[in-house]
């Protein structure tokens, strides 16, 4: 079940939503976070039943080992530590049982010669976000940085349903407190009003801008060849880029609305980040809740201060090469976060030698920079994004001459004149208008905001005969 479909949307939130408030409307506030917490299980359930009860045993056992070194005395350090160690090494086994099974197997029969058969394992949806919160949880419970938290409040910090499947990856510390809070148990219809704006946003973003460029994108990366034209090359890797900054940033818009309407602040996920004048800023802008997980468990696990191999640059590579790892069981998934580590260490030595490009040279660095490393990440082998490449600097396959060239290129966007509008207004999106938080920060419940709303959702609604899934679902 996802959230732009018409069983959600009809069925499941009005369900989840109406009896969860006239639970608390009866002060029966125990048995609404119950009842919250069984349909949040069933949504998961809908989308990986035969995962469900490894789920559950994971969710629950992170709780008691939690537990366990919340309550251990801190001179029991040895034991702690032993307890942490096999915490951490449960949830990494678990998500690389699933997801990097195959990976290894194709990887020793490469380097041994072996024939060991694919397991061909199905992923489990949300298990790569969910694992980073648990591990969090744990590090922070050894750290005695949490409390002993109510089993409630605690599963419903994991299985919330809005952040369950693909983030924003929220942190224990922002949401159990709001999960607590008795005035948060009370219908806002004010907070109803935005959340409902805020899901109509990300709707929109997604099915409305995403899916088809989506799918056009996709077209053209699954039929990779060995000479590409110039024009489409660059213009199917922007599309890609583009549809996938919609396409998770509407989901993370969509989930921050739903947690509004239950009263619960989820942190945004993104901030312009086609807006970013080099990779620092950029990744600063950009799911910023998992660059948060990273930069607090991976970064300053490995950064010390004066320390010549655990430096900056060193413990920056490392992170973002966990962040490619994470984001696929592939080399160019790994190879994808290596080139952005060194985006970001580059900017960070340019700025501590006070270096800085001209504004329109540093923005168009940047964004084409993105491009680029975009077409890795969605490359299906290094081979096809060798080719895209190639075709992206093939100025061969331009006419020579400017009216010829101006013809050519008039030619191919009336041959795609769908999608370049929809790029078009995309772009204009990214470049021009204000954010999704920036929206939510200014929002007032107007005529004129639920006149928007409406109208957005009416349209997404309309749409939603095509369900495409969140990209994301594969990670």
């Amino acid at each position: 079940m996802i959230f732009s479909t018409y069983r959600f949307i009809f069925l499941f939130l009005p369900v989840t939503f109406g009896i969860y408030f006239l639970l608390n409307r009866f002060r029966y506030y125990s048995i609404a976070k119950i009842w919250l917490v069984l349909a949040s299980l069933y949504f998961y359930g809908q989308g990986s039943p035969d995962f469900f009860p490894f789920f559950l045993g994971s969710v629950v056992g992170n709780y008691v080992v939690g537990t366990c070194l919340t309550r251990m005395d801190g001179e029991q350090r040895t034991q702690r530590k032993l307890l942490l160690l096999i915490g951490i090494l449960a949830n990494v086994g678990l998500l690389g049982y699933y997801k990097y099974t195959d990976f290894f197997i194709e990887n020793w029969n490469a380097i041994s010669g072996s024939d060991y058969a694919l397991k061909h394992i199905v992923l489990p949806i949300g298990i790569s976000f969910f694992t980073f919160q648990l591990i969090a949880f744990l590090v922070d419970s050894y750290r005695q940085e949490t409390k002993e938290y109510d089993i409630i409040n605690y599963l419903l910090f994991i299985t919330f349903f809005p952040q369950l499947i693909v983030g924003p990856i929220i942190h224990h510390a922002e949401v159990v407190p709001q999960f607590e809070d008795e005035e948060n148990l009370k219908l806002n219809a004010e907070h109803v009003a935005a959340g409902l704006f805020l899901f109509s946003i990300g709707c929109a973003k997604k099915i409305l801008l995403a899916d088809p460029l989506t799918t056009d994108a996709q077209a053209f990366f699954g039929n990779v060849t060995d000479v590409l034209p110039m024009i489409s090359s660059w213009f199917h890797s922007v599309e890609y880029t583009v549809s996938y900054y919609f396409d998770l940033s509407g989901y993370a818009d969509m989930a921050i609305g739903l947690g509004m309407m239950f009263n619960i602040a989820i942190p945004h996920n993104f901030d312009s980040p086609y807006k970013a004048r080099n990779f620092q800023d950029y990744w600063r802008r950009w799911h910023m809740t998992l660059s948060r997980f990273l930069s607090n468990y991976i970064f300053r696990s490995v950064y010390k201060k004066n320390c010549k191999w655990r430096n900056y640059y060193i413990a920056t590579m490392a992170t973002f090469f966990v962040s490619g790892f994470w984001h696929g069981a592939g080399w160019t998934f790994v190879v994808w976060g290596v080139v952005n580590g060194f985006f970001v260490c580059t900017a960070s030595w340019m700025k501590r030698k006070g270096w800085k490009f001209p504004a329109p040279l540093a923005y168009a660095l940047t964004a084409v920079g993105v491009v680029c490393a975009r077409v890795l990440f969605v490359s299906s082998s290094f081979t096809d994004a060798w080719n895209v490449y190639r075709g992206m600097f093939n100025f061969g396959s331009l006419e020579t001459g400017l009216y010829s060239l101006l013809r050519q290129c008039w030619g191919f966007v009336k041959a795609n004149a769908g999608c370049t509008a929809l790029l078009l207004v995309g772009l204009a999106i990214c470049w021009l208008l204000p954010n999704s938080k920036q929206l939510q920060e200014k929002f007032r419940p107007t005529w004129r905001t639920a006149v928007y709303a409406a109208v957005l959702l009416a349209a997404c609604i309309m749409q939603m005969n095509q369900v495409v899934q969140f990209l994301y679902f594969q990670f």
